[in-house]
């Protein structure tokens, strides 16, 4: 991980409990008057943000400056990216400035792969299209310890957009390192047959019945309208036979909880009474997100 953070699917077990463990050391601190550490003094990170993003984002910014780090923050819209600089010129341009790092979320899988491999400057992969986003994964496996203890042997359903969703594929390869039980639910064409082949323990149905039934984390997903060139399903059908209602917790573990990378789509793939209820942790993530990238940017940045 010297080099940066392009995927979970290349991390092994025993990485990615350290930077879970260490995580958990940077979740006390949250909570303390004086949130900021110098265990980065004199690095600068720079966030590179090809697609929008609130949470992401703003939680690398944050996790830079509490290690004491400088962080600058880029947007495509407001770069030269918008007069019609290429990618690779974008990042050369950058890494003259030697930066200590980047993070990066493209629309295009792959590019972070792309990019370090002809840049010196350790790259980390914030998204990438439809591929992998890491340290979401990271931040949701720190949220089902703090709440289950354990990663091992845990039946998790994962519900809605799984064919756009990268957010699946890192939850995907990080949960079968532990043994999980994973489940793929959606409608059929939002649910390709091919994953459940990436990772041992993957099933996949059609049914939200049957994915919550017995289910210890139900985790819902956006519906991704932005990468579909047509919808997948009708708006007005789809919380009918895929949104989260009171009801489905029935089924579920009783000590069930609900996840949500954000953002919500109220009343879409989720109900509010479910989204503000005792079993949502959606929040608890948002907050671990800070406590997980600080763990990561230390790991990569730290001597």
């Amino acid at each position: 991980m010297s080099s940066g953070l392009l995927g979970i699917e290349d991390l092994n077990r025993s990485e990615i409990e350290a930077i879970l463990t260490r995580a958990r050391d940077f979740q006390s601190i949250q909570h303390q008057p004086v949130k900021r550490l110098d265990v980065l003094r004199g690095r600068t990170i720079v966030n590179l943000f090809y697609e929008a993003s609130t949470r992401t984002r703003t939680s690398f910014e944050i996790a830079a400056k509490r290690l004491g780090a400088d962080a600058v923050s880029i947007t495509a819209s407001g770069s030269s990216v918008s007069k019609g600089e290429s990618l690779v010129d974008t990042l050369n341009t950058l890494a003259a400035m030697r930066p200590d790092a980047i993070v990066m979320r493209h629309s295009a899988s792959g590019a972070p792969h792309f990019l370090a491999r002809h840049l010196p400057t350790p790259i980390i992969n914030a998204g990438d299209g439809t591929h992998e986003h890491p340290t979401q994964a990271l931040l949701d496996a720190r949220t089902i310890l703090d709440r289950r203890g354990t990663l091992e042997g845990i039946r998790v359903a994962i519900i809605g957009d799984i064919a756009h969703s990268r957010v699946a594929r890192s939850n995907i390869y990080l949960l079968a390192k532990f043994g999980a039980d994973i489940v793929l639910c959606g409608p059929a064409p939002l649910l390709p047959p091919e994953l459940a082949s990436i990772a041992p323990g993957v099933t996949l149905t059609d049914d939200i019945r049957d994915a919550i039934r017995s289910a210890d984390v139900i985790m819902m997903l956006r519906v991704q309208l932005e990468r579909q060139h047509e919808a997948a399903f009708p708006a007005s059908e789809y919380f009918q036979f895929y949104g989260l209602r009171l009801e489905h917790l029935d089924l579920a573990h009783p000590d069930v909880i609900v996840m949500h990378p954000g953002p919500i789509n109220r009343g879409r793939e989720i109900a509010s009474e479910v989204a503000d209820s005792q079993r949502s942790v959606i929040l608890n993530q948002v907050e671990n997100g800070v406590a997980v990238r600080m763990s990561v940017l230390e790991r990569i940045l730290s001597n």
